[in-house]
């Protein structure tokens, strides 16, 4: 009922799973009301809802249970004539989300929605989901993704949107770099590049920036950035692709000046 409903309001995307719905007849609704609105389902197993049979098959809720479960499922779409589907199969556990992921993709050419459910926190989940999703995007499986956080959803498209970067596969939006901390730094390296940060998080041009800890490495090491800054405890450095353009005394003042240079390279990018 929930599932006609969502349809009759324009869903274009349905997640059930059609062996839960009780009688052929309720399934074939659903799938009369998908084709007549052109929308896809999306099949989702979790680790906590493989069928009894299968965790009493395979001793608990192992991948094959899970990827037996998910195409159980398919099939019964298939019987009604139903393909424009995509499948997940989400676990807690990154190996197990990993392992899931592959024998599916060796069993079906379904597209495959990526995930590892549950993953926690903002720190530990974007670990988690960089680490599972990662292994599975490099090997070129998987064709869409959701990063679960227990956190807004605005981290989550954060943390997604840096994943697809790091794998190359996504370019849109600035790229920060920044060093760690060590014995050179005599400057408030961690809050620079948060303000860094704030300042850029709703820009989209696709720009590389720099937040350095030492003017003697800095400039160098982040020579490919199109933007960046490196400060010593009584001088700071901008630079754009490795050559100095300013050198200011103290952090505010570095601060500021990088901020004025920002927005003129921002003006620059979206001039083209």
């Amino acid at each position: 009922r929930l599932a006609l409903m969502a349809l009759e309001a324009g869903l274009e995307g349905l997640r059930i799973n059609p062996g839960n719905i009780g009688e052929r007849k309720n399934v074939e609704m659903v799938v009369d009301a998908a084709n007549a609105r052109g929308a896809v389902i999306r099949v989702g197993v979790n680790s906590g809802s493989v069928e009894k049979r299968l965790l009493e098959q395979y001793g608990g809720p192992t991948p094959q249970a899970m990827v037996e479960s998910a195409l159980g499922h398919v099939r019964i779409l298939e019987e009604h004539g139903f393909y424009d589907t995509k499948i997940s199969i989400k676990s807690s556990s990154v190996l197990n989300t990993i392992e899931c992921y592959r024998l599916l993709s060796q069993r079906c050419d379904y597209p495959l929605h990526l995930g590892v459910t549950e993953a926690g926190g903002v720190l530990r989940g974007a670990i988690k989901s960089s680490v599972g999703m990662g292994v599975l995007l490099s090997e070129g499986i998987g064709d869409t993704l959701r990063v679960s956080l227990t956190a807004a959803p605005e981290e989550e498209m954060t943390v997604a949107w840096e994943l697809l970067r790091a794998l190359g596969l996504r370019q849109r939006g600035p790229e920060i770099i920044s060093c760690p901390t060590c014995g050179r730094t005599e400057i408030d390296l961690i809050g620079l590049a948060q303000e860094v940060e704030r300042r850029l998080r709703t820009e989209k041009a696709p720009i590389k920036v720099a937040v350095m800890g030492c003017v003697v490495n800095g400039p160098g090491e982040a020579r490919e950035a199109d933007l960046g800054m490196a400060g010593g405890r009584d001088k700071g450095i901008i630079f754009r692709k490795g050559e100095v353009i300013r050198s200011v005394r103290g952090q505010e003042a570095l601060l500021a000046a990088f901020m004025e240079e920002l927005d003129k390279l921002l003006v620059e990018r979206r001039d083209l």
